[in-house]
């Protein structure tokens, strides 16, 4: 049998989350990984535990304070119940769709995001920069996989347009049925790392998710062909172990498709996926330009140069102004809940 310490790194544990356990802590609680979540409980893994507990917390917070897949979680060893939630090294989170009062917890400590997108008519640079932007937000490593290589006439032209969106992303051109094509994807996800894949419905996460962990658990369902449009097929955000080799390697989260992906507080992940046209703004020749008709405008003396392309430039206004917008809302949704536990 493996040792508990052995075996917490193959379920992504560091330092970061053992700094945080107090003497009492590491006397009397135990900690478990959350491996999949549903409605008021989550199924947890540790040393001698593999179950299904209630995710309720015994002090209620925040938005953010409930556990989602990938989580550590502190519990008590003896009546199965969640102490408290450990610090997350990234979480991605979005704002819930048609509930701007709500978050939507995606995903907390992974390593690296793959995104996700087929070579055919799902292909979306817009969207891509979006889930750029929340991997550069939280510091996590993005990968573009570009799935669906065998079906499409020149898929060259896709990881050409991919990787103009930025000079060092990393791009992965595969097909996902096919476990030799895949198997390099394997670097990114070794012995305790965590890999998250984000994308559309029909993109194929859920066959890639299965070709690398050699299994055919998750129901994968075809593309309608007159939109190249898919149906959810995954409901469940569900951590599932890979294998390279007979070697145990690291966890692939499988999430459902989002087409739409609200951004809120991602300031940082916006000025680093557009940093080229943060840096031209700043040679603007008053401070408030809006990139107008003001004289001076260094936005517009790039597109007339052709340093800009009109298209990256609205992409990059589009998600400065939802950031602005919904990072606002966030902070009357916390003003809120602060002020409803003062009254309590």
């Amino acid at each position: 049998m493996e040792a508990p310490e052995s075996f917490l790194f193959q379920l992504g544990w560091r330092p970061f989350f053992s700094a945080q356990l107090s003497p009492d802590d590491a006397l009397y609680c135990q900690p478990v990984r959350v491996m999949s979540v549903h409605r008021g409980t989550v199924t947890i893994l540790g040393e001698g535990i593999d179950e299904t507990i209630a995710s309720s917390l015994p002090v209620p917070g925040g938005p953010e304070d409930r556990p989602t897949v990938g989580d550590w979680l502190l519990i008590d060893p003896v009546n199965r119940t969640i102490v408290r939630i450990l610090d997350r090294a990234s979480l991605f989170k979005r704002p819930s769709p048609g509930d701007e009062r709500r978050v939507q917890l995606i995903a907390a400590n992974v390593d690296t995001l793959f995104i996700v997108s087929s070579c055919d008519q799902d292909f979306n640079l817009a969207r891509i920069e979006r889930y750029l932007v929340l991997a550069r937000d939280v510091g996590v490593r993005p990968v573009i996989v570009l799935t669906k290589a065998d079906l499409a006439p020149s898929p060259s032209d896709f990881v050409e347009a991919a990787r103009s969106l930025q000079p060092t992303l990393q791009v992965e051109l595969i097909n996902g049925r096919d476990r030799d094509s895949a198997a390099h994807l394997s670097a990114y996800c070794g012995a305790g790392e965590t890999v998250a894949l984000v994308g559309s419905s029909g993109v194929g996460k859920s066959t890639l998710v299965n070709t690398m962990t050699g299994s055919d658990s998750i129901a994968t369902q075809p593309v309608r062909e007159s939109d190249g449009k898919g149906m959810h097929t995954t409901t469940v955000r569900q951590m599932h172990r890979m294998r390279r080799g007979t070697e145990p390697g690291g966890w692939l989260v499988d999430t459902p498709g989002m087409r739409e992906l609200q951004m809120s507080e991602v300031a940082a992940g916006v000025a680093e996926v557009f940093d080229d046209v943060v840096a031209i703004t700043r040679t603007c020749k008053f401070s408030d330009c809006a990139h107008a008709d003001e004289p001076g405008c260094a936005i517009r003396a790039a597109i007339a140069h052709g340093t800009l392309t009109p298209e990256r430039v609205e992409r990059w206004r589009k998600l400065d102004t939802e950031d602005a917008a919904n990072t606002g809302a966030a902070q009357v949704r916390r003003a809120r809940a602060a002020k409803g536990r003062k009254r309590k």
